[in-house]
């Protein structure tokens, strides 16, 4: 699903009217009619019922007017507060306001308090009030009508996006309205689908307004995952198949203290279809993987006594490498100089395409630059905020604000993809792509659960997918095994292994997710 921010959205309205001829006032009437339609269907008929439409001056307050219009024909009782003189509202709201009864509309005097008893007496309260323009920190009269309609305990519905998200960032500008659901038009808006939006829109409908599909299709936007896009992701394995048409990964990972990060980072990507894992470890640590790990290979390396993966270790690993299909790197390496240097050698001469996590990103962080050397092979990252953070040399609140911006930033500057993990995770490409992961919860606020999408994700690119398309679906994969285990854990009993052994259940669920039978 393509999702767009506030701004793209008013320059497919000037398209779609101006290329195509479809007056603006067709536009309003199809959205408000899809938002009276979704009423309708959720709320049943408005026979002795009561329905306040917090408004305001723009096209979402004439949004409201067109519904309560509609409202009122099927036998809602609407009232209209309305929060600006009709002589500042114009254009196409302008005409639905005059289409109204004016015994709808409600005006407080300016600086009155707002009439609390119309939200009291009201059956539904409709979110009319600002939609997808506002940037600003909202005040005033707005604020007060938005603590107002939160505080009413009614059923909310929101136009476009809940009143005070930013639609670009899914940001609270000091204040937003909580809804039951949201009615969006033509596309989702990044405010509809990111945190703290996502939540404050409830349920979300995707309204089709008439707008014409070349103009959808030409918008500039960010790609959702959901579960259909990520069943038109994953291919089908052929009956021919076998283990060494199936990838091989090696993943280089462990230290004292951190070998549940090597042995979760290679057994998933045993879960995730990968044909053959060998796990590079600490040769003193090899007899506690070989008990963590059943079908994955060891590799000790270093001598006998080995702890930690040093600088000496270099032309093993890449000998190793050099037939292998992708390399992950850094999950519970530790920090040690030997072993920083190890990672900048390897980043520097490996061949294969190279998934960094954990540990192997801390050690990135102290050189990013190192990254360019790397222009022409394929590199893929996925940091949490406090490691993009410190790969970007910048605060964790910087990263969390524009998390979007952050990571298509980062991935194009280096050209390296990218998953910022978190609350819905972003992808990010070195050509700009953007994704949106749908899947996960908060029972991911895990340790382990990193370890976990490093060897999902090396699986896939060692299988064969291509980048941009391996972080998508690596990223959809490892959320859904989660929200498998929701009814099985809830948020706060569930580990990373859990979640690695619900991955075989979750490629099932996304292979069969339209009732295909392509699937082997």
């Amino acid at each position: 699903m393509k999702v767009v921010t506030g701004q793209v959205m008013q320059q497919m309205d000037q398209r779609t009217i101006g290329e195509f001829g479809i007056p603006g006032l067709t536009l309003m009437e199809n959205a408000g009619r899809a938002c009276a339609d979704a009423i309708t269907e959720s709320f049943g008929p408005g026979e002795g019922r009561k329905v306040l439409i917090v408004a305001g001056k723009g096209n979402n307050g004439g949004d409201g007017y067109v519904i309560a219009r509609l409202l009122a024909e099927r036998g809602w009782q609407a009232a209209v507060l309305l929060l600006a003189p009709p002589s500042a509202i114009a254009g196409d709201a302008a005409a639905n306001l005059a289409l109204l009864d004016k015994g709808t509309l409600v005006l407080p005097p300016v600086g009155a308090p707002l009439p609390l008893e119309l939200f009291r007496e009201a059956t539904l309260v409709v979110d009319a009030l600002l939609g997808t323009g506002v940037k600003s920190e909202v005040t005033g009269a707005f604020r007060d009508a938005i603590e107002a309609i939160n505080a009413s305990g009614r059923p909310v519905v929101a136009v476009d996006i809940p009143s005070g998200v930013d639609a670009a960032t899914g940001r609270v500008l000091g204040v937003a309205v909580r809804a039951e659901f949201t009615v969006t038009f033509a596309l989702a808006k990044l405010g509809n689908v990111l945190h703290p939006g996502c939540d404050l829109c409830g349920r979300l409908v995707v309204a089709d307004i008439g707008m014409p599909q070349t103009v959808l299709d030409g918008a500039p936007g960010v790609e959702y995952l959901d579960l259909a896009r990520a069943h038109s992701l994953m291919r089908p394995r052929s009956p021919l198949a076998h283990k060494g048409s199936a990838g091989h990964s090696l993943v280089i990972a462990g230290s004292p203290g951190k070998t549940g990060a090597a042995a979760m980072a290679a057994n998933s990507a045993l879960r995730t279809g990968g044909g053959l894992v060998t796990l590079a470890i600490p040769a003193a640590l090899n007899p506690i993987l070989e008990a963590k790990t059943t079908e994955v290979m060891t590799l000790p390396v270093g001598t006998s006594g080995a702890t930690h993966l040093q600088a000496g270790a270099l032309p093993e690993l890449l000998r190793e490498a050099s037939t292998r299909d992708v390399v992950a790197l850094g999950p519970g390496i530790g920090t040690a100089p030997s072993t920083v240097f190890l990672v900048h050698s390897l980043l520097a001469e490996l061949a294969q395409p190279l998934v960094i996590d954990a540990d192997g990103l801390n050690a990135l962080a102290q050189a990013p630059e190192r990254l360019l050397t790397r222009r022409d092979r394929i590199t893929l990252l996925t940091p949490h905020p406090g490691e993009m953070a410190r790969l970007a040399g910048c605060s964790i609140p910087e990263i969390e604000a524009e998390r979007s911006a952050a990571a298509a930033d980062f991935a194009r500057r280096y050209q390296v993809y990218l998953i910022l993990k978190g609350a819905r995770s972003v992808i990010a490409a070195p050509d700009g792509r953007i994704a949106i992961n749908g899947s996960g919860n908060p029972g991911m606020a895990s340790g382990g659960m990193g370890d976990v999408l490093t060897g999902v994700l090396a699986s896939l690119v060692g299988q064969g997918y291509q980048p941009f398309e391996a972080c998508c679906l690596a990223a959809y994969l490892h959320g859904l095994a989660a929200d498998l285990l929701l009814p099985l854990k809830g948020t706060q009993g569930m580990s990373a292994t859990d979640v690695q052994e619900k991955l075989p259940e979750a490629l099932k669920a996304v292979a069969f997710a339209t009732g295909s039978t392509r699937f082997h």
